[in-house]
């Protein structure tokens, strides 16, 4: 398990898949506002469920974070994307509900930096959000992310257009904490 401050990321277990599809899949209007693809039923035993267990990938690693003060499953984190020869890859992560407005955000974006520069080596990092997540812009901000733009009217998110912002991070910006 790599560790932060207040959260662990490891891999995915059996039972986390059921209570992740709940929380964060099934909620169409926050999964319309995290993934560029639309929302469509999937159950969670299906192929195309999203939160099954997944053999290693060099294009992705996917966690679990989980709250190291109880042990209990937060969300879901992950690099995707990653390019082993630009040794680049976009960051991405969801909290449960309960989870939400206690400051792990910040820490599961520390954390997977961590992975990216430490572990895998990568030069970059990025990740896009949706111009009004602030939560999102904050933990990125605050583990040194620097804002690099805005796409106008570039994500469709339940009946209209949305401006999403591109925020970076390179290994030699980055200080490790």
């Amino acid at each position: 398990m790599l560790r932060g401050e207040k959260i662990g990321l490891r891999a995915r277990h059996e039972v986390d898949g059921p209570i992740l599809h709940a929380e964060l899949y099934d909620d169409v209007a926050t999964r319309s506002r995290a993934d560029s693809r639309p929302w469509r039923p999937v159950s969670p035993g299906s192929a195309a469920a999203p939160y099954g267990i997944r053999d290693p990938a060099d294009d992705a690693a996917f966690f679990s974070v989980v709250d190291l003060a109880d042990g209990e499953l937060a969300g879901e984190a992950l690099l995707w994307g990653i390019d082993v020869h630009n040794r680049t890859a976009h960051l991405g992560m969801s909290l449960r509900p309960a989870f939400r407005g206690r400051g792990l955000g910040a820490d599961v974006v520390r954390v997977l930096c961590h992975y990216g520069f430490t572990v895998r080596g990568l030069n970059r990092l990025q990740l896009e959000t949706l111009a009004d997540n602030t939560a999102m812009i904050r933990a990125a901000t605050r583990a040194g992310f620097t804002h690099e733009g805005t796409l106008r009217r570039a994500a469709w998110v339940t009946g209209a257009f949305a401006d999403e912002v591109v925020l970076g991070l390179l290994a030699t910006e980055w200080n490790g904490n």
